[in-house]
C-alpha cells in the first residue's frame, strides 16, 4: 500500500504508554494512521516520547510503505528491543517527526485515565446495547439449548448484531468452562465456554463478559453463541449463519 493512500487524523485523546511500570511517553497529540481498515495505530510525537530511543542501526519497513529506522525503548535500566520506529524521509509529511510504538511492546497503554486493551479504539466505532423481547432460539443439530424473548442484542460498527441472552434462558447444564480468553477494547474481557450436546463438544462456542466496560454495561454477565456454528431463531425467522467462525467479534477485526 502507497504511504500516500494511509488515511490519518490527529487524535483528541491523551494518550500514555508503560513499560515495567516507567512512563514512556504521554501526549495529547497523537496522530492516528489506519494501517489496515479495521482500527488505526498511534503514531506519537518524537518529542513527548520521555524514554531514551537509542538506534538499533537497522531498518524495517512500516505498514504504511515507509522505511524506518528501528530504536530500543530505554527507561530506567528497562528496554524493549527494537520497539520504537521512526520513518525515514516518510512520503506522508504527517507521520515525520513521529514514532511507531507497537501495542504489544509496552505493558499498558491508557486513552486519558482509562487502561485500553487489544488496539487503540477507533473514534467511528459505535456500541449500542438494546434490549429486545423478539423471541430468540438456539439450536444445535436440531436440539434447543438456548429460548428467550429477554435478549440484549450488541450493534457494533462493522460487526453483525449479537444477541447475549440471560443466563436463565440457557441450558448451563450444558456448558463446560474453557481456559480461553479474549479481550476487546470496546467490551472487555471475555469468559469462554464449551458446549456439549448430541454428542459432541463445540469447543469456545459461547462466551460472556462477566465485567465489561461502561458502553456494553447491558451485556454484563449474559451468554452469547458463535452465530457461525449455531443455529439462530430470531421470531420464527432462522437466520442465515456467518460465512466464518468467530473468536468473539475480535477475531473479525
Amino acid at each position: 500500500m502507497s504511504a500516500s493512500l494511509i488515511r490519518h487524523e490527529p487524535g483528541l485523546k491523551r494518550i500514555r504508554a508503560y513499560l515495567g511500570g516507567r512512563l514512556v511517553v504521554d501526549t495529547d497529540r497523537p496522530l492516528l494512521v489506519w494501517e489496515r481498515p479495521q482500527y488505526p495505530a498511534y503514531y506519537l510525537p518524537q518529542e513527548d516520547v520521555v524514554a531514551v530511543l537509542e538506534p538499533t542501526g537497522a531498518t524495517t519497513e512500516l505498514r504504511t510503505g515507509d522505511r524506518a529506522e528501528t530504536h530500543d525503548v530505554v527507561v530506567d535500566g528497562v528496554r524493549a528491543d527494537g520497539a520504537a520506529s521512526i520513518a525515514v524521509e516518510p512520503s506522508t509529511p504527517a507521520l515525520a517527526g513521529h514514532v511507531r510504538i507497537p501495542w504489544q511492546a509496552m505493558d499498558a497503554w491508557f486513552e486519558e485515565d482509562e487502561q485500553v486493551f487489544v488496539h487503540p479504539r477507533d473514534p467511528y466505532v459505535r456500541i449500542d446495547a438494546l434490549a429486545s423481547t423478539r423471541h430468540v432460539t438456539v439450536e444445535v443439530a436440531g436440539e434447543v439449548v438456548a429460548d428467550t424473548r429477554a435478549a440484549v442484542v450488541l450493534y457494533e460498527t462493522g460487526l453483525i448484531a449479537r444477541r447475549y441472552l440471560p443466563p436463565t434462558g440457557v441450558r448451563r447444564e450444558l456448558l463446560e468452562s474453557s481456559e480461553t480468553v479474549t479481550h476487546c477494547p470496546y467490551k472487555g474481557t471475555t469468559r469462554y465456554y464449551h458446549l456439549r450436546v448430541g454428542g459432541q463438544v463445540l469447543e469456545d462456542v459461547a462466551w460472556e463478559y462477566p465485567t465489561p466496560h461502561p458502553e456494553s454495561r447491558p451485556i454484563a454477565g449474559r451468554i452469547c453463541f458463535d452465530d457461525a456454528r449455531v443455529d439462530v431463531t430470531v421470531d420464527g425467522r432462522r437466520l442465515v449463519r456467518p460465512e466464518r467462525a468467530s473468536r468473539t467479534d475480535l477475531a473479525a477485526r
